[in-house]
């Protein structure tokens, strides 16, 4: 589905959404995080720290720094690999699946309030 929109009204859009999101009693993530966070929920898995860091271009201690901060608020967790015990595992929670989720709720709820 192809939405038009001028650069005003996608701006506008953001400002909206991430004003929301301030708003509302939810984890403050920063930019850099919600990308992660979006890497995990939306494409599908495996991820792994090296993956993560490799898909966003970033090195993987900037990728552990925003697992910490998300693991602890149970957005996501992580696991040694069994078969191989270099990797660590990002798993997704029901946490960080029901943030996700009203992340894109409070997106279609904001698209809708904009001016036509």
């Amino acid at each position: 589905m192809s939405i038009a929109m001028r650069p005003s009204q996608a701006l506008r859009l953001w400002q909206q959404v991430m004003l929301s999101q301030v708003r509302d009693d939810e984890p403050d993530l920063t930019m850099r995080q919600t990308a992660i966070l979006f890497t995990i929920y939306l494409d599908p898995p495996p991820h792994t720290v090296r993956g993560l860091a490799a898909r966003l271009n970033v090195t993987k201690p900037v990728i552990t720094r925003a697992l910490d901060t998300m693991g602890a608020l149970k957005l996501v967790s992580r696991h040694r690999d069994e078969l191989d015990k270099r990797n660590v595992l990002i798993r997704r929670t029901v946490e960080g699946a029901l943030f996700v989720e009203r992340f894109g709720d409070g997106i279609i709820a904001k698209a809708h309030e904009l001016p036509i």
